[in-house]
């Protein structure tokens, strides 16, 4: 072999290389951080998953209108990364809940492509505010059909289940069949098919070529459910992941998961992140339905809670170094004081969560850390919660708190001021490197 004329070509690939990440638009990932270009890539993001539905929206001031001004307040908050789901499965009541909708597949194998317009409006409109999208394809939980919906289809699950609120043990004997349901996973992947060989009807961008999309993400929340299930699930994440960058190899590929407590286990967790089309790793916190703090007792509670919080982001960053991965903070929120639904009610509590989050994230910021961005659930724009009704009925506005939870739990509304005003202090503090 001839290393003289070898050398030459090799150091030319190597560099073309670099010239390549160095200009492309997308989201990169290298040496355990978020790039975009040259620049390292941190971000204060939210959770907007009704930001995709709201174009269907026949009223527009309820609608489009309602969207461009809530992306405007998001942008000027310095909140540019948004997480949103692609599209619903199935039609009426699941687990006793109104799911959302209208469906992108209202029946097995049917799609309703004028569904995906809403999705098109809305990353159009993120890409003229140069924001960043995570869209997640399906979800664990029955609010918008997802997997429960695709064990409906294939008849596994009993006619008298299929509408009635399930208890916790009937849900996970339910859902943790969805990894082992050969059909189900095929009617999951023709979804996720479908929406990625969409074009945008409104820039004429392939959804594929869009750099607007930060990451695909394979579902909301996939947990195995029960350990019998482990093993099915782990295989499910990695032929979901190879699927998904066998057709993009622009976007990063994500999970959507929750952490340790997602598969009760830190082993399966470090085990299906270390896949290399697994680009970055995530969790999820939720001190209430973890129960970190008693019930009605948020104040008296909330110090050890927030140190679960941290104690939790901290252990996972241990994995995620040694992954050479970032990490997301991909959910976490924390009820007002008093665990009120009144949005004129304080926020104190919540305000501090916040900043223990944030000064984490800077501090990872500083000093080129894995920790690379966290996304507060959950944005719930100019909507507002009705007086004396508990939960989201059809026809009400959409808000982050999804439909069987009380409706402003968890949710940050434009009104929010001290929340917004620690949210811009951070945003601001980190705009050097982007």
């Amino acid at each position: 072999m001839n290393i003289k004329k070898v050398f030459p070509i090799s150091a030319i690939l190597f560099l073309f290389s670099l010239t390549i990440f160095a200009n492309t638009p997308f989201v990169q990932v290298k040496n355990g951080q978020f790039f975009i270009g040259e620049k390292p890539y941190y971000f204060i993001g939210t959770n907007y998953w009704y930001g995709s539905l709201l174009g269907l929206e026949k009223d527009k001031k309820r609608g489009a209108e309602r969207l461009r001004k809530e992306l405007d307040f998001l942008k000027q908050n310095g909140v540019t990364n948004l997480r949103v789901i692609a599209g619903t499965e199935g039609t009426g009541q699941i687990n006793g809940v109104e799911r959302i909708s209208p469906p992108l597949q209202p029946v097995p194998g049917k799609f309703n492509s004028e569904v995906l317009e809403g999705l098109d409006l809305l990353l159009f409109e993120m890409s003229k505010r140069e924001m960043k999208a995570v869209v997640f394809f399906s979800n664990n939980w029955e609010w918008s059909g997802g997997f429960q919906q695709y064990l409906i289809w294939n008849k596994k699950v009993p006619k008298d289940m299929q509408t009635r609120r399930l208890t916790w043990d009937e849900l996970r004997d339910t859902v943790s069949q969805f990894y082992s349901c050969v059909p189900c996973i095929a009617a999951y992947k023709e979804q996720v098919s479908v929406v990625m060989n969409r074009t945008n009807k409104f820039n004429c961008k392939k959804y594929v070529d869009d750099a607007t999309i930060m990451a695909w993400e394979i579902a909301n929340e996939p947990r195995p459910m029960r350990p019998n299930a482990n093993e099915d699930y782990k295989k499910f994440i990695a032929e979901t992941a190879a699927y998904i960058k066998k057709k993009d190899k622009n976007h990063l590929v994500v999970i959507g998961h929750e952490g340790r407590i997602g598969t009760e286990s830190m082993e399966i967790f470090e085990q299906i992140h270390a896949d290399k089309n697994i680009d970055y790793l995530t969790i999820h916190i939720w001190a209430k339905n973890w129960q970190w703090f008693r019930d009605g007792k948020l104040a008296e509670d909330y110090e050890i809670a927030a140190k679960k919080m941290t104690d939790y982001i901290e252990e996972h960053l241990v994995i995620a170094k040694k992954l050479n991965k970032p990490l997301v903070v991909e959910e976490f929120g924390l009820p007002r004081n008093d665990q009120s639904f009144d949005i004129n009610s304080p926020t104190d509590l919540r305000d501090d969560y916040y900043t223990k989050v944030f000064s984490l994230l800077a501090s990872n910021f500083k000093e080129n850390g894995n920790l690379g961005g966290a996304n507060f659930w959950a944005f719930g724009g100019t909507a507002r919660p009705i007086k004396n009704q508990t939960f989201w009925k059809k026809g009400d506005d959409l808000m982050g708190d999804p439909p069987m939870e009380e409706q402003g739990l968890n949710t940050v509304f434009d009104s929010d001021k001290s929340t917004w005003k620690i949210i811009k202090t951070y945003t601001d503090s980190m705009k050097s490197k982007r």
